[in-house]
This record gives structure tokens, C-alpha cells and sequence, in this order.
């Protein structure tokens, strides 16, 4: 039997403007809107395969080569409004299969380390939405579907677009209009670039759901925080990304990952993400751009100690004369750079810096960094004729 195959990859994407805090925990709706920058996929991404066949009893995900459970609640919200939508199709028109009925295999892979705080979730299940939608053939729009990838994973929806996307939290009660819109696309604003500093691959201390139900409930900044931090600096992120003022959307970006952790320190216990590494990398950020006197790099971490450093193409060379300078012995510069372009960083750094700085470089910051990713801004979704599903056995390859 030939099985009904379709595959896509979806990407991370990394708020700017973070996402903190439920209203409705069943649904994912959020207590505030949030904003992030979409990276490229050739950098990280996660590739999903869909099968399904009136011989699929039951509902199976391998993801990167094991078997997993699809019990989860949230993983079953996604399914449930799927084949909701598939159904819909079906009773119009009575030619259509009946995929609604049949089981679904579906085979996953990251190309990055899962649970690192590197946003696995939100490329996870924006690929199985996303997946599952093609295969099922559902007209729906991005906008549309990332209300079903919201239930999964809330960051999940941000991914189904490219460029730089605001998650609206809406206020209806039932979510209809909590979902993802494009801010601007990726040909908008392509001079955004990335350097992920992993700091720890582990699991983190505190997952994000629960640190969350913790921040609502005991932290008195976080109502601070809902009210009115947040809601103004959404209006003034997206003014920034759309006047492409790269100050004002580093400031905000920076101020605002600061105010996120500051909320997780006033729960009661408070929640550690960052840990000594981060700090001393968000001291060298600042310190980068005193020597410069103009913003080169923003910092952003979300719930883990990884620091995300956005900056622009242009200022590539000023930021890595220090980045380099510190990190030179951790691996992930050789997927992009020629040892020629390394060279060159050092000697801007021997050129233009060595000797002029206020600061000590804190050389112990090394040895909390395990890589380096580098990336940039990317597009969202796409299909692929790379499937990881063996179209006669409706199993992983």
C-alpha cells in the first residue's frame, strides 16, 4: 500500500518581546501580545514528515529517531482541531478520503539540541501543524492555523510566519482571535543577524509552563508588567521593526528580555534562567557598546541561560572583534566563516581595540560558552520534497 506522504520544516523563532504568562491555561492564551524575529532554517529547523492510510489504526510521533508519546494534552488539542478542519472538507465534498478517520504517523527531526532553550517546541510544533495541514490539504491561512499551533506551543504560532511576527493575544474567551500576523517579511528588514551563544545544552531547572503558573500567581511585577510595560512597548517594537530604526528595537529588545527575568527573580521562590554565564555576556554587551558609543549588539534570553545577540550585517566586524576575540576556541564559527574572515576579526580587534579598552574582557566567560550558532533573520514554513517517512511502510526511514 502507498501511503499519503507530506513534509515540511518549520523554524525557531525568538521573541523580542516576550510571552510570559497565561490566561486561560487550556486554550494557551497569553496575558500579553509578544513580537519575535524568525531565524533562517539552514541554521535551525525542524523537519516534519506526515503519513496517513486507511491501515493506520493509531496516531504514532518518532522524533529524532525514537518513539514518543502523543498523549500529551496539547499534542491532542492540535490533532483534534486538524482533523476538525479535514472533516469539514470531507462532508462538502463526499469524493475526498476519509484521512479525518485514519491514523497519523509522524516522523520528526531538529537539527539543534531539543530542550535547550533554544525554542524546540515553538519549530515542533509549528512543523506538525503545518505538516499535517498540507497533508490534510486544509485551505486554511498561516494566521488560521497558528491558532491550532498556539494550543500546542505558544511561541509555536510566531513560527509559521517568517520575517518579524506579533503574536495578537486577542480577547475573545474562546482564542479565536489569539494568533500569529506578520509584521513585516523577511525581505523587509534581511540585514538582522544572530549570534546564539549556548551556554548549557542541558534540560532546564524550571520548565516554562510551570515557571509560568508560578510568575502569574506570586510575582507582583508581573501584573506590572501585563498592564502596562508590555502593551506600550509592543506598539513602539513594531514602529522600530517597520522604520527599521535598529537603536530603538535593540533598546526595547534588551529592556524587555531584563523586565521578563525580572518577573521570574520576583515569583515566589524565584526562578533562575540565567546563570553567572549569561550575566557576564549581558555586561559584555553593554560594555561593546560604551567602547563603540553607538548600539552594535542586543542581547536577549529567553527561559534558559542561552544568550541570542541580534545585531546588523554592518556591524558584524566591530561585534566580533570582541565575540571572536572571547569564543575563538568554542566550535560553530567554521560553518560560516573561512579561516581568512577569522583573521580578520582578530586583526580589527588588535587595530581598533587592543589597548583602548576601560574594561577587562572577562576571559572566564569562555568556558560557560559549549557554541556558538550563527544566524539571521529567515522565512517561515516550507515545503520539502524530503520526506523522513518510507512511502510503502508508512514507518520512519
Amino acid at each position: 500500500m502507498v501511503y499519503h506522504i507530506a513534509s515540511t520544516t518549520a523554524p525557531v523563532n525568538i521573541a523580542t518581546l516576550k510571552y510570559w504568562g497565561k490566561r486561560d491555561k487550556a486554550l494557551n492564551l497569553p496575558t500579553n501580545s509578544s513580537i519575535s524575529v524568525t531565524l533562517s532554517q539552514e541554521d535551525l529547523r525542524t523537519l516534519t514528515s506526515a503519513a496517513t492510510g486507511p491501515e493506520l489504526k493509531q496516531d504514532k510521533l518518532w522524533l529524532n529517531g525514537k518513539e514518543e508519546s502523543l498523549e500529551s494534552e496539547r499534542t491532542q488539542q492540535c490533532l483534534k482541531g486538524l482533523r476538525k478542519l479535514r472533516k469539514e472538507l470531507e462532508d462538502k465534498d463526499s469524493n475526498l478520503p476519509k484521512f479525518s478517520n485514519w491514523g497519523l504517523h509522524i516522523v520528526s527531526e531538529n537539527n539543534f539540541p531539543t530542550a535547550a532553550g533554544l525554542a524546540s517546541s515553538a519549530a515542533g510544533f509549528a512543523a506538525l501543524v503545518v505538516a499535517i495541514a498540507r497533508l490534510y490539504q486544509l485551505p486554511q491561512s498561516m494566521s488560521e492555523l497558528s491558532e491550532i499551533a498556539r494550543q500546542g506551543s505558544g511561541s509555536a504560532c510566531r513560527s509559521l510566519f517568517g520575517g518579524y511576527v506579533a503574536w495578537e493575544m486577542g480577547e475573545k474567551e474562546d482564542g479565536s482571535d489569539s494568533k500569529a500576523v506578520e509584521i513585516s517579511p523577511l525581505e523587509h528588514w534581511p540585514q538582522m543577524k544572530a549570534a546564539i551563544l549556548v551556554v548549557n545544552a542541558s534540560k532546564k531547572d524550571t520548565p516554562s509552563t510551570s515557571g509560568m503558573q508560578l510568575t502569574v500567581k506570586t510575582s507582583e511585577l508581573f501584573q506590572e508588567r501585563v498592564k502596562n510595560v508590555v502593551p506600550q512597548r509592543f506598539t513602539h517594537m513594531k514602529e522600530a521593526i517597520e522604520h527599521k530604526n535598529w537603536p530603538k528595537f535593540a533598546e526595547l529588545t534588551m529592556k524587555d528580555s531584563n523586565s521578563f527575568h525580572a518577573t521570574c527573580l520576583d515569583s515566589y521562590p524565584p526562578i533562575f534562567y540565567m546563570n553567572d554565564t549569561s550575566k557576564k555576556i549581558i555586561k559584555l554587551c553593554h560594555a561593546i557598546n560604551e567602547f563603540y558609543g553607538k548600539t552594535v549588539v542586543a542581547y536577549t534570553f529567553d527561559a534558559g541561560p542561552n544568550a541570542v545577540l541580534y545585531y546588523l550585517q554592518e556591524n558584524e566586524a566591530k561585534l566580533f572583534a570582541f565575540i571572536y576575540k572571547l569564543f575563538d576556541k568554542v566550535p560553530g564559527w567554521e560553518t560560516k566563516f573561512s579561516n581568512q574572515d577569522l583573521q580578520e576579526f582578530l586583526s580589527v580587534y588588535e587595530k581598533d581595540v587592543s589597548g583602548k579598552l576601560p574594561f577587562e574582557l572577562d576571559d572566564e566567560v569562555q568556558n560557560g560558552v559549549s557554541r556558538v550558532i550563527l544566524t539571521q533573520v529567515g522565512p517561515g514554513p516550507l515545503s520539502t520534497k524530503e520526506s523522513l517517512i518510507d512511502e510503502n511502510t508508512g514507518l520512519p526511514k
